[in-house]
């Protein structure tokens, strides 16, 4: 689970510290910088899921295209350097000890883990300067270039520690790899610096278990054809939703919808959630044909309607889709990255959506950010809160604003009982203004 993202010149942000929930939000203008936060973690993911070892950052992919570093770094100056910070806490503790020592000699432990990378501009490509690794508040272990030479690099520790070189290796070290691990000289140069390796997996593990859903989904379609392959996810754009669907059907997989409850097939899981929402009364996804290969989704809209496909109704029901799959399709403990997910619903269903990521954040302790427009959901939030079905301890929100020449980051504080004690002006508009000089323009219109 991702605990706290800090960034500095990254696109519009000159600075940017967000500590993460079970469930973080992220409200605000248009170009207030929110879709930025998200892309950032998507380009580190992206980084990470990068064939070519020799980059700093994959500024070009399939989840973000930044262009140039001077595209992205804050105020185009390349003079600039992009330094990042990124903390997680992990399942299960990591133990480590000092080789050279006793095998139950252990020096540090701890399920808190946190990077620190600092990138500037080489010839116009990013390039990593310093990284760092921290396991809990005092073990620090980094890799930064030496004063006189920027090509070559030192391996420090604090906390006690000291690395300590193997015989006849006597080479330079070289600098990161990516923008996050650790060159293989920096492990086989040192008799006692094996254990960085675990860092890494953890960094990379907690890459792969993060998915993202953009605002912009694909349309539905009469027929899905199924290679009998399973989708690691939805997509970016949830043009796998039904394929997945399908995988985890077939794969006899139920979801739980409460502590003891009836354990429901998955299919029935989303079904049950779109009618909740207001949607559809019941949902199906069926092979015309057993054994062609090819699949309908199919919906019946009221009680004793009859059943259509998922392309002859509202096209809010395909938008949501991949909202609900995602959720329930990856497995417990991702984080979940979602942009807009209430495009196309209508207010009840926004609220709805709410009542969704709150059921799967402490049933399947999914984490999720999501950037949102909506008033309806962040009201069901604040409803189920003073209800006391949702721990406001679990819930992060923040309000991008643009402030003269600054990109403005706000963290909401928010009460036991879902009350927002600094509730920036005009968050949604102003829907009492909007009223209140709709009753003077009548009053005026009568009067004349």
């Amino acid at each position: 689970m991702l605990t706290r993202l800090q960034i500095s010149n990254f696109k519009a942000w000159a600075e940017a510290d967000l500590k993460f929930g079970q469930i973080t939000g992220l409200f605000g203008t248009n170009s207030s910088g929110k879709s930025s936060l998200i892309q950032f973690l998507l380009l580190l993911k992206q980084t990470k899921d990068a064939a070519d070892r020799g980059i700093s950052l994959a500024m070009n992919g399939a989840y973000v295209t930044l262009g140039s570093y001077r595209d992205f770094i804050h105020n185009h100056d390349e003079a600039k350097k992009l330094d990042w910070a990124l903390s997680w806490k992990v399942g299960e503790h990591l133990v480590i000890t000092d080789t050279l020592g006793k095998r139950s000699d252990v020096f540090a432990r701890g399920n808190h883990l946190a990077i620190k990378s600092s990138i500037g501009s080489f010839r116009g490509a990013p390039r990593s300067e310093r990284l760092e690794y921290r396991l809990g508040p005092d073990h620090r272990f980094r890799l930064q270039a030496k004063p006189s030479e920027p090509t070559a690099f030192d391996l420090k520790a604090d906390g006690g520690f000291q690395f300590k070189r193997a015989l006849g290796r006597a080479w330079q070290l070289p600098g990161p790899v990516k923008a996050y691990g650790l060159p293989d000289q920096a492990l086989t140069y040192f008799q006692n610096s094996g254990f960085l390796s675990q860092f890494v997996s953890s960094f990379e593990a907690q890459m792969d278990k993060t998915y993202y859903l953009g605002p912009l989904r694909e349309p539905p379609k009469r027929d899905y054809v199924w290679s009998r392959s399973r989708p690691s996810d939805v997509g970016p754009r949830g043009q796998f939703a039904i394929e997945a669907i399908i995988a985890a059907t077939e794969a006899g997989e139920k979801r739980n919808l409460a502590p003891k409850a009836h354990l429901k097939p998955f299919q029935e899981m989303i079904a049950y959630w779109l009618k909740e929402m207001g949607l559809v009364e019941h949902f199906l996804v069926d092979e015309i044909k057993e054994g062609s290969g090819i699949f309908q989704a199919k919906v019946q809209v009221r009680e004793n309607s009859p059943e259509v496909l998922l392309t002859e109704v509202g096209f809010g029901v395909s938008q949501i889709l991949p909202v609900l799959t995602l959720l329930y399709y990856v497995d417990e403990g991702s984080t979940i990255l979602m942009e807009q997910p209430e495009i196309h619903l209508h207010p009840l269903a926004q609220a709805g959506l709410a009542d969704v990521m709150i059921s799967v954040s402490r049933r399947r302790n999914i984490q999720i950010i999501v950037e949102s427009h909506s008033e309806h959901f962040l009201l069901r939030l604040q409803r189920r809160m003073a209800e006391q079905q949702v721990n406001a301890d679990d819930i992060e929100l923040y309000f991008c604003d643009v402030d003269g020449p600054k990109t403005k980051l706000s963290s909401l504080e928010i009460d036991e009982n879902g009350v927002i004690s600094n509730w920036p002006r005009h968050f949604f508009g102003d829907a009492f203004g909007e009223t209140a000089a709709a009753q003077k323009a009548r009053l005026k219109r009568r009067k004349s």
